[in-house]
């Protein structure tokens, strides 16, 4: 039986998005991160600048979402996210969200699988644990809910 527990609260902040323009694999767009912080039951602390959001827009209007980024953990820890999903909805709800208006995140689809890397032998387990999360698109920042897969 699978299980799901929560694992931690993630708030990333957000560059102004970088159109790329159509490629041979889609719409591309960078959306650099700035910052943010993250809160679960057994880790905490912030978001370090220099990651980034490398996703393609699909023909079908799909995001593939391509998100890599570092954790520095409250005890000083350095973990890295690579975290890969879709983000999809009606045409008219990712026409607002792509004019920065807030949307309810009950009115589009936006899931991913974070993966952790770390060398940090208090948060090895991370290495090897599946997980799973829920987000929402803000106006200049995306908030996930990461969940481990029991």
């Amino acid at each position: 039986m699978i299980e799901l527990s929560p694992l931690m609260h993630v708030e990333v902040t957000l560059e102004p998005v970088r159109d790329l323009g159509d490629t041979p694999l889609g719409r591309r767009r960078i959306i650099g991160i700035t910052g943010g912080r993250f809160a679960g039951p057994r880790l905490s602390g912030r978001i370090l600048p220099g990651g980034a959001d490398w996703q393609v827009i699909r023909s079908d209007g799909v995001a593939c979402l391509d998100a890599r980024y570092t954790l520095e953990t409250s005890d000083g820890a350095l973990i890295y996210v690579n975290n890969r999903g879709y983000r999809h909805g009606p045409g008219e709800v990712i026409e607002r969200l792509a004019r920065g208006e807030e949307v309810d995140p009950a009115l589009y689809y936006m899931r991913a699988t974070p993966w952790f890397e770390t060398s940090a032998a208090r948060y090895a387990w991370l290495n090897r644990t599946i997980c799973v999360a829920s987000g929402a698109r803000r106006a200049a920042a995306v908030e996930l809910d990461f969940f481990e897969v029991k």
